[in-house]
């Protein structure tokens, strides 16, 4: 089964879907940047919530239940520990590069979404500066994690690199998440 379809069966909420897309999509470009695997890595993007509803949000067992639903699915055992670790309630202290990766993308890739909403839904707008503006002010996507964002700096990467590889990420999904 491919990727989305398997989030599909498990997941209904049409904004949790347009978030693993958008985690993926980020995922697949950091991926890129970094000489790694992009398949791997927009997989593990697109799967990394499939619990979120299952588990109502409940960080004590959020990832957990995904990797368990992901073994039992007969998705590969490293793409359902990572899922299950990048729980950060729950595990921290990241060192491989995909998950160092995956906290970022997890958190900057709302905090660029927010940014292209300001703008009309416009992400072809968002510039790494309008997010390194917007990532100051702690109220503006206060969801969004900084310190997941920062954690990118791990891989030698500057957050506005960070910010100009998550915002090509995303214009390539635009149309999947309602953006222009």
């Amino acid at each position: 089964m491919e990727p989305l379809e398997l989030l599909k069966k498990y997941v209904k909420d049409d904004k949790l879907i347009k978030h693993c897309i958008a985690t993926a999509a980020v995922m697949r470009e950091l991926a890129r940047e970094l000489g790694e695997n992009e398949e791997l890595w927009w997989t593990i993007g697109i799967l990394h919530d499939i619990d979120y509803e299952q588990t109502q949000g409940d960080m004590e067992k959020h990832g957990i239940v995904g990797a368990e639903i992901l073994l039992k699915e007969g998705v590969d055992e490293e793409i359902a520990e990572i899922v299950k670790r990048h729980n950060h309630m729950l595990f921290g202290n990241y060192e491989k590069p995909v998950e160092i990766a995956l906290q970022a993308a997890d958190s900057v890739s709302g905090l660029v979404i927010a940014c292209a909403l300001v703008k009309g839904g416009k992400i072809t707008e968002v510039t790494p500066k309008t997010v390194k503006k917007k990532f100051k002010e702690k109220s503006f996507a206060a969801g969004c994690d900084r310190n997941r964002i920062r954690i990118i700096e791990k891989l030698d990467m500057p957050l506005e690199k960070l910010y100009e590889v998550a915002i090509r990420g995303l214009a390539e999904v635009k149309d999947e998440l309602g953006l222009s």
